[in-house]
């Protein structure tokens, strides 16, 4: 390797008082230090300096013309030779002092191309004369396979030389950046704006999560523009914890405002079929159901894109939530005087509207809408809790448990009782101007039919447990004489020894007892808890036709099979059927009509009528369409219930039919009744003449101002009514 300088000087021999430098790819003494002025005049008397001494007597325009001038780049280090041991604050790129004092010669090497040779550490001569014993010996220097690079230091074989590192160098380019860093400083504005973005984004999402309602009818713009007194605390907390605990509370505090959100979805959910709110307690359960809805209406595939969807909603608002509220306590954090002084005026305009009363557009400004809720999901659970044990006492109770069987229901031996159900018949479908007038002409018409075939008839009204959905509880609350109002309590009827009007039926030994249920497709152990001894689910009528979405018999077709199986028999005793009538169940699309009761076969007919239908994903996009679709399917339920009974009836035919809960408030546009209309029709006038003092209605209409019973008085009441002293047990009945 050949050892040059920038000057025109001659490379000199090393004195032997001092050690010879490394090479020029380390930036040593064998060339002109980088940034030395060029025409600096060549002195052979004058020995080449040390690069890593300073010269503190050099000019001020000595020092002018260094190239370190300015604050230290990423660079400088490598252009100092390895030796770490140098004066603190010296510069490698000093000029070049003549009046330099010479070292010591430390052994006289010469360098070599592959083994520089170790400096002692660099001294000013002022240092040297004080400290003199401080020099490195021979023996003592460092070999090169000894020395340790510095991390960040240029090895000689690494650094460059300097003639192509110019005489001056440039500007300090940027120090490179690697991995989630880079993209934000070359690109700081687009960086800027998603921080600001994503903040933003969090306060919307914990904004929603606190004011958002838990109903879909009280969703507006104001109900949005509230000041929330639980985001409000939770902010003051968060600003006053220390930085461990407040990392701790910022995310459960979003777990728990996730949860919260989530409950307040279920409930929109719960109030849009079931007109309440989710039940923490005794709910679970209708999660199944809602799940085989799904299935038998929208098919398998809609089934499986439901719970997907819904698990994924789920897991996505627990997790936002858990980030957006730690990542908003971060910014509060950074901005501490600014958050504090936001929250208190956040808390005084709270204080204020909720004592002035101040609202917008109806809905208070002063929200505290998730403290109520908790606060009323607490008192459920403790109810719910409690139910089990207060149900239990009340079905302790039966005013027939000791009756003898030849003193129950003597008013209608040797009558065929037919109970039916009809789904979702309320008193919406009567009293709504929207559909009461087609309702009323079906009404009538069957009135008119059933009289002109020697029948009369009386009705009123019942209060129903439910509303929207839960037809077995309607079902079991009418025939138990209990209120059967969750799923827990219905569990708890079917595994005692309550007696049911069914079971007394067959508990006199006068009558065979069956079940016409077509929305049953599995397995119903219950039934015989009811008293049934012989169940035709929708595999046992014989139908070959297709399903009208929910729907899996027609209500033409269930009767035409009641009729062919059990009623139309020859020779056979007194019948007491207990009916249900699916064909107006939500979706209520597609709806079957009628046809000729000749014509109906094994239901293959219904294939045509099926196409002739309306899609329930089109219905469902128009709540009036849903609306006009369920009164259509009323009207279809009522025509096949007069017809069948004017057809097959007889003078021993006594027909009760009534509703088992209202519908969806969507078909209900916001009644809050659970009013459904019951019927008693007969062709014998003794059996009116013994319900005579119940004040119902004649025909098969309700009257406005009919009586209105809780639906579990007409267990006791009928048998009364129907029992051998009626006149004086009538009086006894229990109230509404």
């Amino acid at each position: 390797m050949s050892h040059t300088t920038r000057s025109s000087r001659l490379p000199e021999q090393p004195r032997p008082d001092q050690d010879a430098g490394p090479g020029p790819e380390s930036g040593g003494a064998g060339g002109t230090p980088a940034g030395a002025a060029p025409d600096t005049p060549a002195d052979t008397d004058t020995p080449p300096t040390d690069p890593d001494v300073p010269d503190v007597d050099a000019s001020e325009d000595a020092a002018a013309d260094s190239v370190s001038d300015g604050p230290a780049r990423p660079g400088d280090d490598e252009d100092r030779a390895p030796d770490q041991e140098g004066a603190p604050g010296q510069d490698a790129d000093a000029v070049e002092s003549p009046d330099a004092t010479p070292r010591p010669d430390h052994g006289g090497d010469t360098e070599t191309d592959t083994e520089p040779k170790s400096r002692e550490p660099s001294a000013t001569p002022e240092a040297e004369a004080a400290a003199p014993e401080e020099a490195v010996t021979p023996e003592e220097a460092v070999t090169p396979e000894e020395a340790v690079t510095p991390e960040g230091a240029v090895t000689p074989e690494e650094a460059v030389a300097p003639e192509e590192a110019g005489a001056v160098a440039g500007p300090p380019a940027p120090p490179a950046r690697s991995g989630r860093g880079g993209w934000r400083v070359s690109h700081p504005r687009v960086a800027r704006g998603v921080t600001v973005g994503t903040t933003v984004l969090a306060g919307v999402l914990v904004l929603f999560a606190l004011v958002v309602p838990n109903r879909l009818d009280r969703l507006s713009v104001a109900a949005f523009l509230r000041i929330p007194a639980e985001g409000v605390l939770l902010a003051a907390l968060l600003l006053a914890l220390p930085p461990r605990p407040r990392r701790i509370v910022s995310y459960v505090v979003g777990a728990l405002l996730g949860l919260l959100t989530v409950l307040k979805l279920v409930d929109m959910g719960f109030y849009s079929v079931l007109v309440r709110p989710f039940d923490l307690v005794l709910d679970w359960s209708l999660f199944g159901n809602a799940a085989d809805w799904v299935r038998e209406s929208f098919g398998r595939t809609g089934e499986v894109v439901a719970l997907i969807a819904v698990v994924a909603l789920v897991v996505a608002l627990l997790v936002l939530m858990t980030l957006a509220v730690a990542r908003l306590t971060d910014v509060m954090v950074r901005n501490r005087p600014v958050a504090g002084r936001t929250v208190l005026v956040l808390g005084t305009a709270w204080i204020t509207c909720v004592t002035l009363g101040v609202q917008f557009t109806g809905v208070p400004v002063a929200s505290q809408i998730d403290a109520r809720i908790v606060q009323n999901r607490v008192r459920q659970v403790q109810a719910g809790l409690h139910d089990g044990e207060v149900f239990e006492r009340q079905a302790s109770v039966d005013a027939f448990a000791d009756t003898p069987p030849d003193q129950l229901l003597t008013g209608l031996r040797g009558k065929d009782v037919l109970f039916t159900f009809i789904e979702s018949y309320g008193r919406t479908a009567i009293d709504d101007p929207a559909m009461s007038r087609q309702i009323d002409t079906a009404l009538t018409q069957g009135n008119d039919r059933l009289k002109s075939a020697g029948f009369s008839s009386r009705s009123g009204w019942l209060r129903s447990p439910v509303t929207g959905a839960g037809s077995w509880l309607a079902h079991s609350t009418f025939l138990s004489g209990l209120w059967i109002k969750n799923q827990q309590r219905y569990r708890s009827l079917t595994t005692s020894d309550r007696s049911t009007l069914t079971s007394y039926f067959r508990k006199t030994g006068a009558w065979r007892t069956v079940g016409i249920v077509p929305g049953v497709r599995r397995a119903w152990p219950e039934g015989r808890f009811f008293g049934l001894d012989h169940i035709y689910d929708s595999e046992h009528l014989g139908y070959k036709g297709p399903y009208f979405s929910w729907t899996p018999v027609p209500d033409q077709f269930s009767l035409e099979a009641f009729e062919r199986l059990e009623h139309g028999k020859k020779d056979r005793g007194p019948m007491m059927a207990e009916i249900i009538l699916a064909s107006s169940h939500n979706p209520w699309a597609p709806v079957a009509h009628m046809i000729d009761w000749n014509d109906l076969g094994d239901g293959s007919v219904f294939e045509k009528i099926k196409k002739e239908g309306k899609d329930p994903k089109e219905v469902w996009k128009n709540p009036e369409s849903v609306r006009t679709e369920y009164r259509r399917a009323i009207e279809y339920s009522l025509h096949s219930l007069t017809e069948y009974v004017e057809k097959y009836g007889d003078k021993n035919t006594v027909l009760v039919f009534l509703g088992d809960h209202q519908p969806v408030p969507t078909v209900t546009a916001g009644s809050t009744s659970r009013d459904v209309p019951v019927t008693i029709v007969a062709h014998d006038p003794k059996v009116l003449d013994r319900v005579s003092d119940w004040g119902w209605t004649d025909g098969l209409k309700p009257a406005d101002n009919a009586p209105e019973w809780r639906m579990d008085t007409f267990r006791d009441r009928f048998l009364t009514a129907f029992g051998p002293h009626p006149e004086g047990s009538a009086a006894t009945a229990s109230k509404p």
